[in-house]
Protein backbone atom coordinates (compact mmCIF):
# COMPACT_ATOMS: atom_id res chain seq x y z
CA UNK A 1 0.00 0.00 0.00
CA UNK A 2 1.41 3.43 -0.40
CA UNK A 3 1.76 6.58 1.48
CA UNK A 4 -1.50 7.70 3.34
CA UNK A 5 0.28 11.25 3.13
CA UNK A 6 -1.00 13.63 1.02
CA UNK A 7 1.67 15.96 2.13
CA UNK A 8 5.27 15.35 3.35
CA UNK A 9 7.84 17.56 4.34
CA UNK A 10 10.36 16.19 1.87
CA UNK A 11 10.71 18.08 -1.89
CA UNK A 12 9.04 16.74 -4.56
CA UNK A 13 6.98 13.82 -2.23
CA UNK A 14 4.34 12.28 -3.99
CA UNK A 15 1.31 12.61 -1.96
CA UNK A 16 -1.72 10.89 -2.65
CA UNK A 17 -4.62 12.74 -2.56
CA UNK A 18 -8.54 11.09 -1.87
CA UNK A 19 -10.01 13.37 -2.06
CA UNK A 20 -12.49 15.32 -2.54
CA UNK A 21 -15.60 16.69 -3.75
CA UNK A 22 -17.91 15.91 -6.34
CA UNK A 23 -20.71 18.30 -5.35
CA UNK A 24 -24.07 17.68 -3.86
CA UNK A 25 -26.97 15.47 -5.71
CA UNK A 26 -29.43 17.47 -4.32
CA UNK A 27 -31.33 17.05 -7.73
CA UNK A 28 -31.07 13.13 -7.85
CA UNK A 29 -31.99 13.00 -4.22
CA UNK A 30 -34.84 15.10 -4.75
CA UNK A 31 -38.56 14.25 -2.99
CA UNK A 32 -36.36 11.48 -1.35
CA UNK A 33 -38.08 10.93 2.32
CA UNK A 34 -34.87 10.93 4.90
CA UNK A 35 -35.56 8.44 7.74
CA UNK A 36 -33.94 8.76 11.31
CA UNK A 37 -31.02 8.05 11.48
CA UNK A 38 -30.29 4.61 13.42
CA UNK A 39 -29.65 3.99 17.20
CA UNK A 40 -26.03 3.24 16.65
CA UNK A 41 -25.65 6.86 14.84
CA UNK A 42 -28.23 9.20 17.29
CA UNK A 43 -25.53 10.25 19.59
CA UNK A 44 -23.62 13.76 19.71
CA UNK A 45 -21.40 14.91 21.59
CA UNK A 46 -22.68 17.51 24.04
CA UNK A 47 -20.30 20.21 22.38
CA UNK A 48 -22.38 19.68 19.22
CA UNK A 49 -25.85 19.49 20.29
CA UNK A 50 -26.02 23.03 21.83
CA UNK A 51 -28.39 26.22 20.62
CA UNK A 52 -27.70 26.95 16.89
CA UNK A 53 -28.02 30.62 18.77
CA UNK A 54 -24.67 29.98 20.05
CA UNK A 55 -22.52 29.70 16.41
CA UNK A 56 -21.87 32.96 14.88
CA UNK A 57 -23.71 34.60 12.16
CA UNK A 58 -23.48 33.11 8.67
CA UNK A 59 -21.68 36.64 7.73
CA UNK A 60 -19.06 37.17 10.96
CA UNK A 61 -18.15 33.02 10.11
CA UNK A 62 -18.06 33.97 6.29
CA UNK A 63 -15.49 37.18 7.28
CA UNK A 64 -13.85 34.93 9.19
CA UNK A 65 -12.91 32.16 7.05
CA UNK A 66 -11.86 34.69 4.22
CA UNK A 67 -9.58 36.44 6.10
CA UNK A 68 -7.83 33.36 7.42
CA UNK A 69 -7.80 32.14 3.14
CA UNK A 70 -6.02 35.36 2.69
CA UNK A 71 -4.02 34.69 5.49
CA UNK A 72 -2.34 31.62 3.93
CA UNK A 73 -2.19 33.05 0.42
CA UNK A 74 -0.13 35.92 1.76
CA UNK A 75 1.89 33.79 3.23
CA UNK A 76 2.25 32.33 0.06
CA UNK A 77 2.66 34.86 -2.32
CA UNK A 78 5.27 36.96 0.15
CA UNK A 79 7.48 34.21 0.01
CA UNK A 80 6.99 31.53 -2.81
CA UNK A 81 5.35 33.40 -5.46
CA UNK A 82 5.52 31.42 -8.35
CA UNK A 83 6.72 27.80 -7.16
CA UNK A 84 4.62 24.68 -5.80
CA UNK A 85 4.34 25.42 -2.70
CA UNK A 86 5.18 27.03 0.72
CA UNK A 87 7.07 26.52 3.94
CA UNK A 88 5.53 28.94 6.00
CA UNK A 89 7.97 28.28 8.94
CA UNK A 90 11.43 28.76 7.35
CA UNK A 91 10.00 31.10 4.50
CA UNK A 92 11.10 29.05 1.96
CA UNK A 93 9.62 26.75 -0.68
CA UNK A 94 8.80 22.90 -2.32
CA UNK A 95 8.62 21.64 -5.15
CA UNK A 96 6.00 19.25 -5.86
CA UNK A 97 6.37 16.84 -8.71
CA UNK A 98 10.11 16.94 -9.20
CA UNK A 99 13.07 19.12 -7.70
CA UNK A 100 14.07 22.10 -9.45
CA UNK A 101 11.15 22.53 -11.12
CA UNK A 102 7.80 24.46 -10.57
CA UNK A 103 4.15 24.25 -11.93
CA UNK A 104 2.59 27.05 -9.83
CA UNK A 105 0.70 24.46 -8.33
CA UNK A 106 -0.52 26.70 -5.42
CA UNK A 107 -1.13 29.37 -7.91
CA UNK A 108 -3.33 26.60 -10.16
CA UNK A 109 -4.95 25.23 -6.61
CA UNK A 110 -6.49 28.85 -5.95
CA UNK A 111 -7.87 29.89 -9.42
CA UNK A 112 -11.31 29.34 -8.55
CA UNK A 113 -11.55 29.72 -4.41
CA UNK A 114 -9.82 33.24 -5.32
CA UNK A 115 -13.09 33.23 -7.48
CA UNK A 116 -15.50 32.49 -5.53
CA UNK A 117 -13.95 35.12 -2.45
CA UNK A 118 -14.31 37.95 -5.08
CA UNK A 119 -10.23 38.53 -5.15
CA UNK A 120 -10.55 39.47 -8.95
CA UNK A 121 -7.16 41.14 -8.64
CA UNK A 122 -5.45 38.59 -7.35
CA UNK A 123 -6.91 35.86 -9.59
CA UNK A 124 -5.72 38.17 -12.86
CA UNK A 125 -2.09 37.98 -11.25
CA UNK A 126 -2.44 34.09 -11.53
CA UNK A 127 -3.85 34.01 -14.49
CA UNK A 128 -0.99 36.35 -15.55
CA UNK A 129 1.22 34.18 -14.26
CA UNK A 130 0.57 31.25 -15.53
CA UNK A 131 0.10 32.32 -18.94
CA UNK A 132 3.13 33.51 -19.07
CA UNK A 133 5.32 31.10 -17.33
CA UNK A 134 3.41 27.49 -16.88
CA UNK A 135 5.19 25.11 -18.92
CA UNK A 136 3.60 21.90 -20.26
CA UNK A 137 6.08 19.97 -21.40
CA UNK A 138 8.88 20.34 -18.93
CA UNK A 139 11.70 17.28 -18.76
CA UNK A 140 10.17 15.84 -15.37
CA UNK A 141 8.51 12.40 -14.28
CA UNK A 142 4.80 13.65 -12.99
CA UNK A 143 2.57 11.89 -10.90
CA UNK A 144 -0.30 11.57 -13.46
CA UNK A 145 -2.50 11.34 -10.31
CA UNK A 146 -1.67 14.35 -8.61
CA UNK A 147 -1.33 16.10 -12.18
CA UNK A 148 -4.75 14.88 -13.13
CA UNK A 149 -6.58 16.55 -10.06
CA UNK A 150 -4.42 19.59 -9.34
CA UNK A 151 -3.47 20.60 -12.66
CA UNK A 152 -5.37 19.71 -15.15
CA UNK A 153 -8.53 20.00 -12.93
CA UNK A 154 -7.09 23.86 -11.51
CA UNK A 155 -6.79 25.00 -15.09
CA UNK A 156 -9.83 23.94 -16.22
CA UNK A 157 -12.30 25.58 -13.33
CA UNK A 158 -9.44 28.80 -13.99
CA UNK A 159 -11.21 28.74 -17.69
CA UNK A 160 -15.13 28.23 -15.90
CA UNK A 161 -14.01 30.98 -13.88
CA UNK A 162 -12.34 33.52 -16.12
CA UNK A 163 -13.37 32.38 -19.44
CA UNK A 164 -9.60 32.99 -20.35
CA UNK A 165 -9.18 30.89 -23.38
CA UNK A 166 -5.33 30.71 -22.73
CA UNK A 167 -5.86 28.18 -19.64
CA UNK A 168 -7.65 26.18 -21.56
CA UNK A 169 -4.98 25.84 -24.76
CA UNK A 170 -2.84 24.80 -21.65
CA UNK A 171 -4.96 22.38 -19.96
CA UNK A 172 -5.52 20.61 -23.30
CA UNK A 173 -1.91 20.75 -23.88
CA UNK A 174 -0.49 19.85 -20.81
CA UNK A 175 -3.16 16.45 -20.54
CA UNK A 176 -1.85 15.73 -24.29
CA UNK A 177 1.80 15.02 -22.19
CA UNK A 178 -0.05 12.84 -20.00
CA UNK A 179 -2.03 10.38 -22.28
CA UNK A 180 0.92 8.43 -22.78
CA UNK A 181 0.67 7.14 -19.10
CA UNK A 182 -2.80 5.77 -20.63
CA UNK A 183 -2.05 4.98 -24.32
CA UNK A 184 1.17 3.05 -23.58
CA UNK A 185 -0.60 0.77 -21.05
CA UNK A 186 -1.37 -2.48 -22.67
CA UNK A 187 -4.46 -3.01 -20.12
CA UNK A 188 -5.50 0.57 -20.38
CA UNK A 189 -4.57 1.18 -16.67
CA UNK A 190 -2.38 4.38 -16.36
CA UNK A 191 0.88 4.11 -15.41
CA UNK A 192 1.90 6.46 -12.36
CA UNK A 193 4.15 8.29 -14.04
CA UNK A 194 4.92 10.03 -17.93
CA UNK A 195 7.88 12.30 -18.58
CA UNK A 196 5.91 15.22 -20.31
CA UNK A 197 8.39 15.96 -22.33
CA UNK A 198 9.69 12.46 -23.44
CA UNK A 199 6.52 10.61 -23.19
CA UNK A 200 8.44 7.68 -21.27
CA UNK A 201 6.49 5.53 -18.58
CA UNK A 202 6.75 4.44 -15.46
CA UNK A 203 5.55 3.08 -12.46
CA UNK A 204 3.13 -0.40 -13.27
CA UNK A 205 2.08 -0.92 -10.25
CA UNK A 206 -0.86 1.05 -9.91
CA UNK A 207 -3.13 1.76 -6.81
CA UNK A 208 -6.84 1.26 -7.15
CA UNK A 209 -7.68 5.69 -7.08
CA UNK A 210 -4.70 6.20 -9.56
CA UNK A 211 -6.95 3.69 -12.07
CA UNK A 212 -9.99 5.53 -12.40
CA UNK A 213 -9.72 9.21 -10.72
CA UNK A 214 -9.91 11.14 -14.53
CA UNK A 215 -13.44 10.60 -15.40
CA UNK A 216 -14.40 14.06 -14.61
CA UNK A 217 -11.90 16.45 -15.36
CA UNK A 218 -11.09 14.48 -18.82
CA UNK A 219 -14.85 14.31 -19.23
CA UNK A 220 -15.35 18.03 -19.04
CA UNK A 221 -12.12 18.25 -21.52
CA UNK A 222 -13.33 16.19 -23.82
CA UNK A 223 -16.72 18.03 -23.74
CA UNK A 224 -14.85 21.50 -24.14
CA UNK A 225 -13.00 20.70 -26.57
CA UNK A 226 -14.87 18.20 -28.59
CA UNK A 227 -11.98 15.44 -29.02
CA UNK A 228 -13.26 12.42 -27.37
CA UNK A 229 -9.45 11.19 -26.37
CA UNK A 230 -9.44 11.65 -22.85
CA UNK A 231 -12.80 10.22 -21.68
CA UNK A 232 -12.11 7.44 -23.64
CA UNK A 233 -8.68 7.20 -21.84
CA UNK A 234 -10.62 7.02 -18.43
CA UNK A 235 -12.96 4.80 -19.31
CA UNK A 236 -11.16 2.13 -21.02
CA UNK A 237 -9.14 1.88 -17.34
CA UNK A 238 -12.30 1.96 -15.91
CA UNK A 239 -13.36 -0.98 -18.09
CA UNK A 240 -9.91 -2.85 -17.49
CA UNK A 241 -10.51 -2.54 -13.80
CA UNK A 242 -14.47 -3.05 -13.12
CA UNK A 243 -13.66 -6.37 -14.64
CA UNK A 244 -11.46 -7.71 -11.96
CA UNK A 245 -13.97 -7.53 -8.96
CA UNK A 246 -14.25 -10.15 -7.17
CA UNK A 247 -17.47 -12.57 -7.12
CA UNK A 248 -18.58 -10.64 -4.04
CA UNK A 249 -17.97 -7.43 -6.05
CA UNK A 250 -15.15 -6.04 -4.62
CA UNK A 251 -11.98 -4.57 -5.95
CA UNK A 252 -8.05 -5.09 -4.54
CA UNK A 253 -6.26 -2.03 -3.71
CA UNK A 254 -3.51 -2.13 -6.26
CA UNK A 255 -3.15 -3.00 -9.75
CA UNK A 256 -0.92 -4.08 -12.75
CA UNK A 257 -0.88 -1.63 -15.40
CA UNK A 258 0.50 -4.01 -17.87
CA UNK A 259 -1.23 -7.91 -16.80
CA UNK A 260 -4.33 -6.90 -15.13
CA UNK A 261 -3.59 -8.56 -12.17
CA UNK A 262 -4.02 -7.85 -8.58
CA UNK A 263 -0.37 -6.76 -6.79
CA UNK A 264 -2.57 -6.21 -3.60
CA UNK A 265 -5.66 -7.83 -3.27
CA UNK A 266 -7.50 -6.48 0.03
CA UNK A 267 -10.46 -4.34 -0.14
CA UNK A 268 -9.49 -1.41 1.74
CA UNK A 269 -12.44 1.00 0.90
CA UNK A 270 -12.95 3.83 2.12
CA UNK A 271 -9.49 4.32 2.81
CA UNK A 272 -6.41 5.08 0.51
CA UNK A 273 -5.05 4.49 -1.92
CA UNK A 274 -8.75 3.57 -3.37
CA UNK A 275 -10.90 6.09 -2.49
CA UNK A 276 -11.23 8.35 -4.92
CA UNK A 277 -11.82 5.89 -7.50
CA UNK A 278 -15.23 5.16 -5.81
CA UNK A 279 -15.76 8.73 -5.78
CA UNK A 280 -15.63 9.48 -9.44
CA UNK A 281 -17.87 6.30 -10.84
CA UNK A 282 -20.37 8.99 -9.07
CA UNK A 283 -19.21 11.79 -10.01
CA UNK A 284 -18.36 11.34 -13.15
CA UNK A 285 -21.78 10.36 -13.63
CA UNK A 286 -23.52 13.42 -11.85
CA UNK A 287 -21.14 15.63 -14.17
CA UNK A 288 -21.83 13.94 -17.17
CA UNK A 289 -25.08 11.98 -17.08
CA UNK A 290 -23.00 8.56 -17.92
CA UNK A 291 -24.96 5.78 -16.60
CA UNK A 292 -22.92 3.21 -16.88
CA UNK A 293 -20.11 4.99 -14.17
CA UNK A 294 -23.57 5.45 -12.02
CA UNK A 295 -24.40 1.75 -12.09
CA UNK A 296 -21.04 0.93 -11.41
CA UNK A 297 -20.69 3.23 -8.45
CA UNK A 298 -23.77 0.85 -6.82
CA UNK A 299 -22.85 -2.27 -7.68
CA UNK A 300 -19.29 -1.69 -5.45
CA UNK A 301 -21.45 0.47 -2.77
CA UNK A 302 -24.13 -2.01 -1.79
CA UNK A 303 -20.65 -4.71 -1.69
CA UNK A 304 -18.82 -2.95 0.50
CA UNK A 305 -22.01 -1.89 2.75
CA UNK A 306 -22.67 -5.36 2.73
CA UNK A 307 -19.11 -6.88 3.60
CA UNK A 308 -16.96 -3.92 5.01
CA UNK A 309 -19.54 -2.44 7.35
CA UNK A 310 -18.30 -2.02 11.02
CA UNK A 311 -21.05 -1.15 13.80
CA UNK A 312 -19.44 -3.01 16.90
CA UNK A 313 -18.14 -0.06 18.62
CA UNK A 314 -21.29 1.62 18.25
CA UNK A 315 -20.45 3.85 15.47
CA UNK A 316 -20.28 2.86 11.90
CA UNK A 317 -16.77 2.54 10.24
CA UNK A 318 -15.60 0.08 7.58
CA UNK A 319 -13.11 -2.53 7.94
CA UNK A 320 -10.52 -4.07 5.58
CA UNK A 321 -11.45 -7.68 4.23
CA UNK A 322 -10.74 -10.35 1.84
CA UNK A 323 -12.47 -9.77 -1.33
CA UNK A 324 -13.01 -12.88 -2.55
CA UNK A 325 -14.58 -14.03 0.98
CA UNK A 326 -15.42 -10.73 2.82
CA UNK A 327 -12.84 -12.00 5.71
CA UNK A 328 -11.85 -9.38 7.93
CA UNK A 329 -8.28 -8.51 7.45
CA UNK A 330 -7.75 -5.02 9.24
CA UNK A 331 -9.58 -2.08 11.54
CA UNK A 332 -7.38 0.84 10.33
CA UNK A 333 -9.15 4.18 9.60
CA UNK A 334 -7.05 7.16 7.27
CA UNK A 335 -8.35 10.66 7.89
CA UNK A 336 -8.38 10.77 3.77
CA UNK A 337 -11.69 8.31 4.52
CA UNK A 338 -13.69 10.94 6.02
CA UNK A 339 -15.05 12.03 2.52
CA UNK A 340 -16.79 9.00 2.08
CA UNK A 341 -19.77 10.67 4.79
CA UNK A 342 -20.12 13.00 2.12
CA UNK A 343 -20.01 10.68 -0.72
CA UNK A 344 -22.50 8.02 0.64
CA UNK A 345 -24.91 11.24 1.25
CA UNK A 346 -24.36 12.09 -2.62
CA UNK A 347 -24.82 8.43 -3.98
CA UNK A 348 -28.10 7.93 -2.11
CA UNK A 349 -27.03 6.39 0.98
CA UNK A 350 -28.03 8.99 3.14
CA UNK A 351 -28.40 7.19 6.74
CA UNK A 352 -25.02 5.73 6.05
CA UNK A 353 -23.18 8.94 5.20
CA UNK A 354 -24.92 10.26 8.40
CA UNK A 355 -23.16 7.69 10.21
CA UNK A 356 -20.48 7.88 9.25
CA UNK A 357 -19.49 11.55 9.58
CA UNK A 358 -20.65 11.19 13.20
CA UNK A 359 -18.08 8.41 13.87
CA UNK A 360 -15.64 10.86 12.81
CA UNK A 361 -17.28 13.84 14.93
CA UNK A 362 -16.77 11.35 17.78
CA UNK A 363 -13.26 11.03 16.50
CA UNK A 364 -12.93 15.13 16.68
CA UNK A 365 -14.47 14.65 20.01
CA UNK A 366 -11.16 13.40 21.32
CA UNK A 367 -8.65 15.16 19.33
CA UNK A 368 -7.93 19.15 19.17
CA UNK A 369 -7.74 18.05 15.26
CA UNK A 370 -7.94 14.60 13.46
CA UNK A 371 -4.97 12.49 13.15
CA UNK A 372 -3.83 10.87 10.15
CA UNK A 373 -4.90 7.80 11.29
CA UNK A 374 -7.08 5.67 13.72
CA UNK A 375 -7.58 2.31 15.10
CA UNK A 376 -11.49 2.59 14.85
CA UNK A 377 -11.68 -0.24 17.78
CA UNK A 378 -10.42 2.23 19.99
CA UNK A 379 -9.87 5.81 18.28
CA UNK A 380 -6.26 5.32 19.28
CA UNK A 381 -4.54 7.17 16.75
CA UNK A 382 -1.64 4.61 14.39
CA UNK A 383 -0.37 7.88 12.96
CA UNK A 384 -0.70 11.45 15.26
CA UNK A 385 0.36 13.79 12.48
CA UNK A 386 -1.96 15.61 10.29
CA UNK A 387 -1.16 17.08 7.08
CA UNK A 388 -4.15 19.93 6.88
CA UNK A 389 -6.61 17.37 5.48
CA UNK A 390 -10.07 18.65 3.48
CA UNK A 391 -11.88 15.63 4.09
CA UNK A 392 -13.81 16.08 7.12
CA UNK A 393 -15.07 19.51 5.92
CA UNK A 394 -15.78 17.85 2.61
CA UNK A 395 -18.55 15.64 3.71
CA UNK A 396 -19.55 19.11 6.14
CA UNK A 397 -20.38 20.69 3.46
CA UNK A 398 -22.04 17.38 1.35
CA UNK A 399 -24.22 16.52 4.00
CA UNK A 400 -25.41 20.00 4.78
CA UNK A 401 -26.67 20.67 1.16
CA UNK A 402 -28.23 17.52 1.32
CA UNK A 403 -30.58 18.25 4.38
CA UNK A 404 -29.21 21.94 5.70
CA UNK A 405 -29.10 20.10 9.03
CA UNK A 406 -27.34 22.66 11.09
CA UNK A 407 -25.24 20.19 12.69
CA UNK A 408 -22.83 20.15 9.65
CA UNK A 409 -22.25 23.82 10.26
CA UNK A 410 -21.51 23.37 13.66
CA UNK A 411 -18.78 20.62 13.41
CA UNK A 412 -17.76 22.68 10.24
CA UNK A 413 -17.06 25.44 12.14
CA UNK A 414 -15.46 23.94 15.23
CA UNK A 415 -13.26 22.30 12.79
CA UNK A 416 -12.19 25.58 11.26
CA UNK A 417 -11.61 27.28 14.61
CA UNK A 418 -9.69 24.01 15.90
CA UNK A 419 -7.21 24.79 12.53
CA UNK A 420 -7.33 27.80 13.29
CA UNK A 421 -6.12 27.75 16.98
CA UNK A 422 -3.90 25.04 16.43
CA UNK A 423 -1.97 25.03 13.05
CA UNK A 424 -2.10 28.94 12.10
CA UNK A 425 1.44 30.50 12.15
CA UNK A 426 2.53 34.01 10.89
CA UNK A 427 3.86 32.96 8.15
CA UNK A 428 0.20 31.15 6.81
CA UNK A 429 -0.86 27.49 8.09
CA UNK A 430 1.23 24.72 8.69
CA UNK A 431 0.67 20.86 9.30
CA UNK A 432 0.89 19.02 12.19
CA UNK A 433 3.51 16.40 13.47
CA UNK A 434 1.85 15.27 16.63
CA UNK A 435 -1.94 16.49 17.29
CA UNK A 436 -1.43 14.78 20.65
CA UNK A 437 0.76 16.89 22.35
CA UNK A 438 0.32 20.49 24.09
CA UNK A 439 1.31 22.51 22.40
CA UNK A 440 1.17 20.72 19.50
CA UNK A 441 3.97 19.98 16.94
CA UNK A 442 3.92 21.79 14.09
CA UNK A 443 6.53 20.82 10.62
CA UNK A 444 6.52 23.28 7.72
CA UNK A 445 4.83 23.03 5.19
CA UNK A 446 1.53 24.45 3.14
CA UNK A 447 0.01 22.08 0.62
CA UNK A 448 -1.32 23.50 -2.07
CA UNK A 449 -4.67 21.61 -1.80
CA UNK A 450 -5.44 23.93 1.26
CA UNK A 451 -5.88 26.48 -1.07
CA UNK A 452 -8.47 24.35 -3.18
CA UNK A 453 -10.29 22.68 -0.98
CA UNK A 454 -10.10 23.48 3.01
CA UNK A 455 -11.64 27.24 3.37
CA UNK A 456 -13.66 27.10 -0.32
CA UNK A 457 -15.66 24.46 1.41
CA UNK A 458 -16.27 26.19 4.42
CA UNK A 459 -16.73 29.70 2.51
CA UNK A 460 -19.73 28.07 0.56
CA UNK A 461 -21.52 26.94 3.79
CA UNK A 462 -21.62 30.23 5.36
CA UNK A 463 -21.76 32.64 2.61
CA UNK A 464 -24.22 32.09 0.24
CA UNK A 465 -22.22 33.68 -2.39
CA UNK A 466 -23.78 34.13 -5.96
CA UNK A 467 -20.85 33.35 -7.81
CA UNK A 468 -21.81 29.25 -6.72
CA UNK A 469 -24.69 27.26 -8.60
CA UNK A 470 -25.94 25.49 -5.19
CA UNK A 471 -28.27 23.61 -6.62
CA UNK A 472 -26.46 22.20 -10.07
CA UNK A 473 -22.71 22.96 -8.97
CA UNK A 474 -20.08 19.80 -8.87
CA UNK A 475 -16.79 20.02 -7.63
CA UNK A 476 -13.82 17.36 -8.38
CA UNK A 477 -11.69 15.32 -5.39
CA UNK A 478 -9.76 18.03 -5.06
CA UNK A 479 -12.29 20.68 -4.45
CA UNK A 480 -12.40 22.40 -8.28
CA UNK A 481 -15.54 23.63 -9.51
CA UNK A 482 -15.76 21.60 -12.70
CA UNK A 483 -20.17 22.95 -13.22
CA UNK A 484 -21.60 25.93 -11.19
CA UNK A 485 -19.24 28.88 -11.19
CA UNK A 486 -21.11 32.04 -12.34
CA UNK A 487 -19.29 35.18 -13.82
CA UNK A 488 -22.05 37.30 -13.71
Amino acid sequence: MRPLSRASQEPAAWRPSRRTLLGAAATALAGTALTPLPALAAGRSRSMTGDPAALPGDAHITQQVHAEFLHGWHGYTSTAWGYDEVRPVSGTHNDFFAAGKTFGLSIVEALDTLFLMGEDRELARCCDWIEQHFDPAQDADVHVFEAVIRLVGGLLAGYLATGRRKLLMLCREFTDHLLPAFTSSPTGIPYTHVNLRTGAVSGPNVPLAEAGTNSMEFGLLSKLTGDSRYYDASLRAYRAVIAKRSSLDLLGTSIDAETGRWTDTDSTAPNPPVDSFYEYLWGGYALLGDTRLRDWYRTLTRAILRHQSDTSTGHLWFRQVDPATGAPTGTSQSELASFYAGLLGKGGDLRDGAAYYRSWTAALDRYPVLPEGLDYRTLEATDKGNQLRPEYPNSSFDLWRLTHDAFYKRTAYRYFTAMRDNLRVPGGYTIATDVTTTPMGRGDLLPAYWFAENYKYLYLMFSGTRRFDYRNGYLSTEGKVLRGLRRS
